[in-house]
């Protein structure tokens, strides 16, 4: 008969979090640890990535902070190697660090620094930190990557053409990246919607509100704790025959923002 509660639990597991500090990666981390799991949170702002990791830590689970810029090489060995001298393993991935979009690249106007930028923060960083954790994985005959895409990839609208398409880059890398490193790691990703993270929150108006509304089923804007639990999903054994997948946590609907 099935273990629910085996395939729940985390215990002894060791996950790394970008993007710790707020928002979904924050959401994300503390499920993990509500789950058994110890973290390491990592983000450029080291003083609320240390704050998750003493909320974690009052799940009863061990997590530390760590300063990362997740575009700089040096950053994420350090990442990896403070994570084994802390815990000694890698288990979980989850990538959360990003940026750019909300409707304000002018397509006449990118300059090639900006587009690099925006590679660089959402798509290099996820290959290069997976390719540094990958072999503690596998060594530990256990591995489950998380990365965090947008809507934004499966969609249409103006003025995102370069987070557009970076994203969608991050859904092809997964669907690669989880036919590589099979049979040991699994490999997803996840395209939230319109979340009601800090980030929205300095552009939601009213009427962006009611627009997103609109197309959205659900008739209500996301939590970050919606796409935590997608995390959750993928990083337990409750998806040990899910791999290469994009799973769509929107409302229903595809917000685009268009009129």
């Amino acid at each position: 008969m099935l273990n629910l509660e085996n395939h729940y639990n985390l215990k002894g597991m060791v996950a790394i979090v970008t993007g710790a500090a707020a928002g979904i990666g924050k959401a994300s981390a503390l499920i993990l640890a509500k789950a058994g799991a110890n973290i390491v949170c990592a983000d450029l702002n080291k003083v609320d990535a240390d704050n998750t990791a003493i909320e974690a830590r009052g799940e009863g689970v061990k997590a530390i902070g760590v300063k990362c810029d997740v575009t700089s090489k040096e950053d994420l060995e350090n990442l990896v190697k403070a994570t084994l001298e802390e815990f000694g393993k890698i288990n979980i991935l989850v990538n959360v660090a990003g940026g750019g979009g909300g409707g304000h690249e002018n397509f006449l106007e990118l300059t090639p620094e900006y587009i690099n930028k925006i590679y660089n923060l959402n798509v290099f960083s996820i290959f290069n930190l997976s390719r540094l954790c990958a072999p503690h994985m596998i060594a530990s005959e256990y591995g489950s990557i998380i990365n965090i895409s947008s809507m934004a990839s499966l969609m249409q609208s103006h003025n995102m053409s370069v987070y557009g398409s970076s994203k969608a880059a991050v859904n092809q890398l997964t669907k690669y990246m989880a036919v590589d490193l099979g049979p040991i790691i699994r490999v997803n990703g996840i395209a939230p919607g319109a979340i009601k993270t800090h980030a929205l929150e300095t552009v939601l108006t009213p009427e962006l509100e009611n627009v997103m509304l609109k197309k959205t089923p659900l008739k209500v804007l996301g939590e970050a704790d919606d796409i935590a639990m997608a995390v959750f999903f993928f990083a337990s054994p409750l998806s040990k025959w899910v791999s290469g997948q994009i799973l769509a946590v929107n409302g229903g609907g595809e917000q685009d923002l268009e009129n």
